[in-house]
């Protein structure tokens, strides 16, 4: 589809009922979050580890991907490569943890079936985290590799921060003339570290997984000092144009950053940018890490589709 043809458009799907297990982890209350200030950091990073291992252990034996390690210009990276394979084209992906926590390896819930079904393999950079590394360490590492791949990427893909990332890589892109993926998939995407937005005063208390105190911390670990308001830090307030890839955006109405990603679609339609806005009624930040959730294994699907469908029309 031509620049000149493609529209904009937004699709809110909204799910008859909620499955029982989603139900289930909505049910668990109080939600309890730990404090992340720098010396509970290390103890919370094992700990996330630790609880995603069993689910990241059963995705890679089910889509029965092969996992590798890659160096690319100095940045660790962990490689996901499926069964079958459609061309030597890659998809690049940002993990999430607000960049105080997570890893590519605890990202495998998604990456894991999002290389299996879209039949591409999946680069996940290892970028370095805050606060040892405040920015601009991972936007940095991320870029590195992005600039690495650029003329053999078909899409790039992230959650949460790392939606940050892969949004702070396509501006970069613009900014140094380098080649763009057909298509991205942000995931609840982190993109305005000041926090703003409805969704962070009535989403908290009924996200599961993120409150206003943890994003606050996160921020401020990743850009004390600076201008929040630079682009490669909150790529909300960047320049976007039509000739920035097709995206599709995830969230849903308990994502306590539900507002961000309803700016963002505003901001990128306004701009041209062809967005698919996906709300999931009763759902919370980045549902999709849950792999075992059936909502996460329907959207899922629907987005490789979407990954699939833009590969096609690629030159």
């Amino acid at each position: 589809m031509s620049k000149k043809t493609k529209k904009t458009y937004h699709l809110s799907i909204n799910q008859v009922s909620l499955s029982d297990e989603a139900k289930r982890f909505i049910a668990k209350k109080p939600y309890e979050f730990a404090d992340r200030n720098e010396e509970n950091l290390v103890s919370i990073r094992s700990s996330i580890r630790a609880s995603i291992e069993p689910m990241v252990r059963r995705v890679i034996e089910t889509y029965g991907v092969q996992i590798s390690h890659q160096v690319i210009e100095g940045v660790s990276c962990q490689v996901v490569k499926p069964k079958k394979t459609l061309s030597d084209y890659k998809i690049l992906y940002g993990f999430g943890g607000g960049f105080v926590s997570g890893s590519a390896f605890e990202d495998l819930t998604i990456a894991v079936p999002i290389s299996a079904l879209a039949e591409l393999e999946v680069i996940i950079p290892e970028y370095k985290l805050a606060p040892e590394y405040p920015w601009p360490a991972a936007c940095d590492g991320f870029f590195t590799v992005y600039s690495s791949l650029s003329e053999t990427l078909a899409a790039i893909v992230g959650e949460s921060a790392g939606g940050n990332l892969a949004l702070v890589a396509l501006l970069k892109a613009k900014k140094f003339g380098l080649r763009m993926p057909k298509s991205a998939v942000l995931f609840s995407p982190w993109c305005n570290l000041k926090n703003e937005g409805d969704s962070l005063e009535f989403n908290e208390g009924r996200d599961p997984t993120l409150s206003i105190r943890q994003s606050l911390a996160a921020a401020d670990h990743y850009a004390s000092g600076q201008d929040l308001t630079n682009p490669e830090i909150s790529p909300l307030f960047g320049v976007f144009d039509s000739t920035f890839p097709e995206i599709l955006i995830s969230s849903g109405t308990r994502d306590l950053l539900l507002s961000q990603s309803i700016q963002l679609t505003s901001l990128l339609r306004s701009s041209g940018v062809s967005v698919d806005l996906r709300i999931w009624e009763g759902l919370w930040h980045v549902f999709e890490w849950n792999a075992d959730l059936p909502e996460s294994i329907i959207s899922i699907k629907q987005i490789t589709d979407f990954l699939k469908n833009n590969f096609t029309s690629l030159e």
